[in-house]
């Protein structure tokens, strides 16, 4: 194990562990179209699940999840000071793939009487022999196994497309990390023109408490690979996984665990695009992307799983508007807050928001599944959620204006031009509220366009609005 510091601007070299663990890529038959790899000797490995692609072995690892049970969620997101002491545990894996894999082989710890692979949209199908779930996959995916009714303690196995731009480890312009575990007590900054690249295999922990394990600014910037960004060693609010200010930056294939405060927040940037990130989060604050007082950010194919907001939008103030926003192909895990939403802090316009082909395989929260939640002077217009699958939900759709904890303007906004289209959801108490503050603060422009909840397609009377909604259509 190598312990890193990185100091301000100084250029980064290639730090190779003190044993690396090497890539394996077999040259022909059905192994040359996986390749996977070994992780750091200290990485600890799943007791519950064996992975295997093609014949070659995938290493599984474990990260903290929200507990089961929500009394114990609660208490993970309200007792901040003990936030960490309340988790399950969950296994996941990965591997890269060109074309498709005929036989991917799990075996879990006891005998399997039931499996099921998610999201159902996908429609991948388990086989069950014994203690092994086994099935094909013709394209990448980020998948979760479900064995015996088990919902919190399942299999995350993250199916990455083969990777094409792996930069030069010497090259000038890059920050190479190479398979091993590289213990990091001070922020890696990733400058204009700079490429952060990490190798499969390779996990970059966090120890101490600082600012960002990882900062974006500038232009021109990109981190990309199948490595692990790890903050189970810092506390809480030591600072995010991935701090992004930046114009035309790229984010892609990496997967961010356990971060003690927001994982990636986005902030006052153009141009950004995060492609295929996993993230894990169980502490309070947790939140996976935060994406604020930006414009032209693009989520795709992305999977989260996290104790707080999934994928929110935020506007703080004198930052400048939030517009043309897209989040599609994502798969989502809901513990506590909201999934895809807009808010709570929103003192700046947000405009052209689309919410796009994801799907929620649960949603058990407090919050809201689909939300836009506002408690300032802002206006909020012409969003979109289209074509989402919700699996689960306990409150499926709120658009609310009013007084909230995070309440700082005296003034509050609007809500206008909302469509929900193509939403099928599964929910055992079907919740959609409309709620509007004022005559002059409220809510206008809503159409809900094929939504179908538990088989049955909303009806206006389904919805629930006060006196400051205005404009309602429901089709068909």
């Amino acid at each position: 194990m190598q312990i890193i510091k990185v100091f301000l601007l100084l250029p980064l070299l290639a730090l190779p562990a003190l044993a690396p663990a090497q890539s394996q890529d077999a040259t022909d038959g059905a192994a040359s179209r996986v390749r996977v790899w070994a992780m750091p000797a200290d990485e600890p490995a799943s007791r519950d699940f064996k992975v295997e692609a093609n014949g070659q072995p995938v290493f599984v690892c474990v990260t903290h999840v929200a507990p089961a049970d929500d009394k114990l969620r609660w208490k993970a997101m309200d007792d901040k000071a003990h936030t960490a002491d309340y988790f399950a545990i969950a296994s996941f894996a990965g591997f890269n793939m060109r074309g498709p894999v005929k036989n991917i082989c799990v075996t879990y710890r006891d005998e399997v009487k039931q499996a099921k692979i998610l999201p159902s949209s996908y429609g991948v199908v388990p086989r069950i022999h014994g203690r092994q779930v086994t099935f094909a996959l013709d394209h990448p995916a980020n998948l979760t196994l479900e064995i015996n009714g088990d919902t919190t303690s399942s299999l995350h196995l993250f199916a990455n497309p083969w990777e094409t731009a792996v930069p030069d480890a010497k090259g000038p312009n890059t920050i190479y990390f190479g398979p091993g575990m590289h213990v990091v007590t001070n922020t890696i900054k990733v400058a204009s023109g700079q490429t952060l690249y990490l190798a499969g295999g390779a996990v970059l922990r966090g120890v101490g408490s600082y600012g960002p394990m990882v900062q974006m600014k500038g232009s021109h910037v990109a981190l990309r690979g199948r490595g692990i960004i790890d903050g189970s060693q810092c506390p809480r609010h030591a600072g995010n996984l991935l701090y992004v200010q930046a114009d035309d930056a790229t984010i892609e294939g990496v997967t961010l665990r356990d971060a003690g405060t927001w994982n990636v927040p986005i902030r006052r940037s153009r141009g950004v695009t995060l492609t295929n990130v996993k993230v894990f989060g169980s502490r309070a604050n947790s939140d996976g992307f935060d994406i604020c007082n930006s414009t032209d950010v693009t989520v795709e194919g992305c999977f989260l799983r996290t104790l707080d907001d999934l994928i929110v939008i935020k506007s703080d103030k004198g930052q400048g508007r939030v517009h043309h926003i897209v989040v599609k192909n994502c798969v989502l895990w809901n513990q506590v807050a909201h999934a895809l939403s807009i808010g709570a802090e929103l003192r700046e316009n947000v405009d052209d928001v689309l919410f796009a082909n994801c799907d929620v395989i649960h949603d058990i929260g407090r919050e809201w599944t689909l939300r836009i939640f506002h408690c300032d002077s802002a206006t909020i217009s012409h969003v979109r959620f289209e074509n989402i699958r919700v699996e689960e939900s306990r409150r499926l759709i709120s658009l609310w204006i009013n007084k909230a904890v995070w309440s700082r303007d005296l003034e509050y906004g609007r809500i206008q031009d909302v469509i929900f289209r193509n939403i099928q959801a599964t929910a055992a108490h079907p919740r959609v509220e409309l709620m509007g503050f004022d005559a002059a603060h409220g809510i206008a422009g809503v159409t809900f366009d094929n939504v179908v909840i538990n088989g049955r397609p909303l009806a206006a009377d389904g919805i629930k609005t006060n006196d400051f909604v205005r404009q309602v259509t429901v089709k068909p």
